[in-house]
């Protein structure tokens, strides 16, 4: 009896807690239904059942539902990204041996926008030239494309992006920070290792050679004690040193005598290096057209031949240097013969002018494209050290004739340049005053210094 009634009673506890399981079920069921005929769109939680009802028992368990925001609180996604927001998820890639635009392009997997891009113009002309090293990133959405960024070099960037109408591009410069820096050396064993020793990098030291070098010959005239002052330019990004830029002004005493050399843009934008009377320091002639390892044989009019032993003027100099060194042209000119020529084996022959030529033997072969009746420009590679010819070994015989007549390449008064046009010399003064004046003052303070070493 007691057993019945117990189980009676648990059934009636029961029978309210089933009602209401029921009820809440039906109560989900029309929420996710309402909900998913509204909007499919992320939307706040919201709770229900906080209220605590006294009189019928304890409050019913709370029920969490996501329930949908009204339509117009709805943010729909918008078909053009905005550029101006953070820009994160960029894909980057480096420009490898023997890639192309093509390859490029399908690395980043954007090659269906590679025609379009191309046809904006001077824009994107930079991209059809590739070098190793350089850097595309792309930054994509859900509608493809959004920006891509080409770093042809490290001053300049091309910048794509896209537009409700289409791709738009720019070339951008990057923002650097220029410095002037100054060095000092003295010669003690080569102007290379002096140079170095000085601060100043192989780059730096090339370039004051060739600033010089139509004066100093810096493999004959160079002596300890010979000292120089550079004034030169480093490039900055964002405290960090990129590279070094161009040489600013420069001095080299040399057997105590003084050259000063000023960089100058003049209004049409040609650039070179003048004296401060506004003399040009490039000559119309380069004093030696090879880097050698030593003079083999000089100018002479009684030199024993060495190998016909007999007594044969040498009009010209020897400058020995490994097979395969480049020989370049002394001056601008024209290729008035190329081919052998007796004892000279391969020889190229320039004329300059209706006064100066120039001739270079015993050449191992010739540079590319070279033929009689071809300009060169001073400089240019014509061909490279051999010994064809008459020769006991690889050398360049260089010849200098003035009117037909032979003149020793060491001694001889090359022809200057070009000057300054008088009506730019107030904008040269202008220009390079306050780089001279400094040049001038860091040349008395390493003066002092030496006399006082001394």
């Amino acid at each position: 009896m007691h057993h019945r009634n117990s189980r009676s009673l648990l059934s009636r506890l029961r029978r309210p807690r089933l009602l209401l399981g029921l009820a809440g079920l039906a109560l989900i069921g029309a929420v996710l239904a309402q909900a998913g005929s509204r909007s499919e769109n992320a939307t706040p939680l919201v709770k229900l059942g906080d209220a605590h009802d006294t009189q019928k028992g304890p409050a019913p368990a709370r029920l969490t539902v996501a329930l949908p925001l009204p339509e117009a609180q709805v943010k729909p996604i918008s078909a053009t990204p905005d550029l101006n927001k953070p820009r994160d998820h960029w894909e980057t890639t480096e420009v490898e041996s023997g890639d192309s635009l093509s390859s490029i392009f399908s690395r980043l997997e954007i090659h269906s926008q590679l025609a379009p891009i191309l046809k904006l113009g001077n824009a994107t002309r930079s991209m059809r030239q590739l070098y190793p090293g350089q850097k595309f990133r792309a930054r994509k959405d859900l509608n493809g494309l959004a920006e891509l960024v080409f770093e042809p070099d490290a001053d300049h960037i091309v910048r794509v992006w896209r537009t409700a109408t289409g791709y738009q591009a720019e070339n951008q410069a990057r923002e650097n920070q220029v410095r002037l820096v100054q060095a000092q050396g003295v010669i003690r064993d080569s102007l290379f290792s002096d140079g170095q020793r000085a601060g100043l990098s192989d780059g730096l030291i090339m370039n004051l050679a060739a600033i010089f070098g139509w004066d100093i010959d810096f493999a004959l005239d160079l002596r300890p004690g010979d000292h120089f002052t550079v004034i030169y330019e480093q490039i900055f990004r964002n405290g960090v040193h990129l590279r070094d830029g161009d040489i600013i002004a420069a001095e080299f005493v040399n057997q105590g005598r003084s050259y000063k050399a000023l960089r100058y843009k003049d209004p049409k934008g040609d650039v070179d290096y003048y004296a401060p009377d506004g003399k040009r320091l490039r000559k119309e002639f380069l004093r030696t057209p090879v880097n050698f390892t030593r003079i083999s044989s000089g100018f002479s009019l009684h030199r024993k031949h060495p190998i016909l032993n007999v007594i044969r003027a040498h009009k010209g100099v020897d400058y020995a240097a490994p097979t395969g060194t480049p020989i370049r042209a002394a001056g601008d000119g024209k290729v008035v013969f190329k081919g052998r020529k007796g004892g000279y084996g391969k020889v190229i022959i320039l004329r300059h002018g209706a006064i100066y030529s120039t001739v270079y033997g015993h050449m191992s072969r010739y540079a590319r494209g070279l033929s009689v009746g071809k300009r060169v420009r001073q400089g240019q590679i014509i061909g490279y050290v051999g010994m064809t010819g008459l020769a006991t070994g690889p050398h360049l015989h260089y010849e200098f004739r003035v009117h037909g007549v032979h003149r020793n390449p060491l001694t001889v008064k090359l022809p200057a340049a070009a000057p300054l046009p008088a009506r730019y010399h107030a904008d040269f003064q202008a220009h390079t005053e306050e780089a001279l004046a400094r040049l001038r003052l860091l040349s008395r303070i390493q003066v002092a210094s030496l006399e006082i070493r001394d």
